[in-house]
C-alpha cells in the first residue's frame, strides 16, 4: 500500500506492531548511512511479514521503492539536519501513530514525544573539533555544533534502546553519556556484493587507470586522512620504474576540492586519479583489479567499505585502531595512519606479493566478511523492536 499522506490504522491484534522508520537517508548518494538504510529495508520487508511498517521517504525513492502489502510509504521531502525537520517531522510521525519510530541516524526531532529508538553509526562529531571539519563561517559552525550536541543528546537519552554497529561505539557512548550498557545493542551491518563482472578495460579507461593502482572510496572528511595517503602514494613511487596509482572514488564537494588543492601541492596529480561518484556496478569492478583498498582513516563506526572491497576480489590495508581491528581481525594489513611512511610500507608489502600469497589472503579474507550480514542485522534489529515495544506495553 503506498500513500502520499499519512492515516491512522487500527490494530486489533496487540501482538502485532505499527512501526515507522525514518528512510530518508535512501540511497547510495548518503555513502555509509544510505547503504546501511538500504540493507536494513531490504531485509526487515524479507524476513518480517507479521508487523506493519511504515517508511518516511524522499521524493527520489518513493515512487522506486515496491515493498511487500505490510509496508506502507509516505512521503517525507524533508532536508536532514534542517529546521523543518525539527518542526514538521514530529507532526507528520504523530499523524501516523506508531507504537515505535525507529531513527536511522542521530538527527531526532527534539520535539518529538514518542517512544523511539535511534541507531547511532559513530561519534565522530564529538571527536572531529574545529573549522577544519566544515566548511561553514565560524559563527554559523559554533551555532550548528550547539544544536548537533542538544540533538544528540536528546537522541541518547530519551531512546528507548540505541543501536550500533560496533562495540568500539558502544563503549564510546557509554562512557561518554554515562549510559547503562543494556540500552545499547550492537548489530555488525552486512556486506553487499558488488558486481564484477563489467568490461574491466573500459572502465579502467574511462577512470584513466593505466597502472597498478590502490583505490579508496568514500568521502574526503578530514577524519578520512587522505592528506597522509597522498603523501604515501609519492613517497612509494620514488625510484620506482612503473608507477602506482591512487584512485579515489568519491562525490565532488568542497572537500574533494580541498583535496585536489593537496594533490596539486605535493606533486602527487600524476600518480592520483579523483573519480567522483562511481557507481556500484562500475565500483566492484575497479575494487576487484587494483592492489588493495586503502582505508587510512582515524575514526569510523565499523568500516564497511573494507568488506565489499575483500567481497569483490582485493585485500584492504587500513589504520590500526580498535574499530578495524574489531571489523576486519586478521584478515587487514593495518599500519600507522598518523605515519605516511608506515602507509607507504603496506602498500609496497602489498605490491609485492606473489600471486599465490596474495590469492591465499583474499579467500581468507572473504571467509570473515561473509559472516556479516544484513539479514542477520535485520534480526537483531526486529528483537530490539519486539523488547521495546514489551517495554513500553508494560508501563
Amino acid at each position: 500500500m503506498d500513500r502520499r499522506y499519512p492515516q491512522s490504522l487500527n490494530e486489533n491484534s496487540t501482538s502485532k506492531m505499527k512501526i515507522l522508520i525514518d528512510a530518508r537517508f535512501y540511497g547510495l548518494e548518503n555513502t555509509g548511512i544510505g547503504r546501511y538504510t538500504i540493507g536494513l529495508v531490504k531485509s526487515l520487508a524479507k524476513i518480517d511479514r507479521k508487523n506493519d511498517y511504515h517508511l518516511l521517504l524522499r521524493k527520489k525513492y518513493f515512487d522506486r521503492l515496491n515493498l511487500p502489502s505490510n509496508w506502507n510509504k509516505i512521503l517525507a521531502e524533508i532536508p536532514h539536519y534542517s529546521f523543518n525537520e525539527q518542526r514538521l517531522l514530529p507532526k507528520i510521525i504523530k499523524e501516523v501513530s506508531p507504537d515505535l519510530t525507529h531513527f536511522l541516524h542521530f538527527n531526532v526531532p527534539v520535539a518529538f514525544r514518542g517512544k523511539f529508538v535511534v541507531t547511532i553509526h559513530d561519534l565522530l562529531m564529538h571527536q572531529q573539533k574545529g573549522l577544519e571539519a566544515t566548511t561553514l563561517s565560524p559563527i554559523k559552525y559554533f551555532v550548528k555544533r550547539l544544536g548537533y550536541k542538544s540533538v544528540f543528546a536528546f537522541a541518547v537519552k530519551k531512546s528507548r534502546a540505541i543501536i550500533v554497529p560496533s562495540a568500539v561505539v558502544k563503549n564510546e557512548l557509554v562512557s561518554y553519556y554515562k549510559i547503562g550498557q543494556d540500552k545499547v545493542v550492537v548489530a555488525h551491518e552486512g556486506v553487499d556484493t558488488l558486481p564484477t563482472a563489467g568490461d574491466r578495460k573500459r572502465i579502467l579507461e574511462k577512470f584513466g587507470i593505466d597502472s597498478p593502482y590502490f583505490i579508496y572510496a568514500g568521502n574526503a572528511y578530514p577524519h578520512k586522512n587522505l592528506k597522509r595517503a597522498v603523501e604515501a602514494i609519492v613517497k612509494l613511487n620514488k625510484g620506482r620504474k612503473e608507477p602506482v596509482l591512487f584512485a579515489v572514488a568519491c562525490a565532488r564537494n568542497a572537500f574533494t576540492e580541498k583535496l585536489e588543492k593537496l594533490v596539486d601541492e605535493t606533486g602527487a596529480t600524476k600518480y592520483i586519479r579523483l573519480l567522483g561518484f562511481v557507481p556500484d556496478n562500475e565500483l566492484g569492478v575497479l575494487y576487484k583489479n587494483s592492489l588493495g583498498f586503502l582505508f587510512p582513516s582515524l575514526s569510523e563506526g565499523f568500516g564497511l567499505p573494507g568488506l565489499e572491497a575483500i567481497l569483490a576480489g582485493t585485500l584492504t590495508l587500513c589504520s590500526n585502531i580498535p574499530v578495524f581491528r574489531e571489523t576486519y581481525q586478521d584478515v587487514a594489513i593495518y599500519f600507522d595512519p598518523l605515519n605516511s611512511s608506515s602507509i607507504k610500507k603496506a602498500m609496497n608489502e602489498v605490491a609485492l606479493l606473489a600471486p599465490e600469497t596474495r590469492a591465499g589472503l583474499i579467500k581468507k579474507a572473504q571467509r570473515l566478511a561473509r559472516r556479516y550480514s544484513w539479514d542477520k542485522m535485520a534480526r537483531q534489529t526486529l528483537r530490539v523492536y519486539e523488547d521495546s515495544f514489551s517495554l513500553r506495553s508494560n508501563q
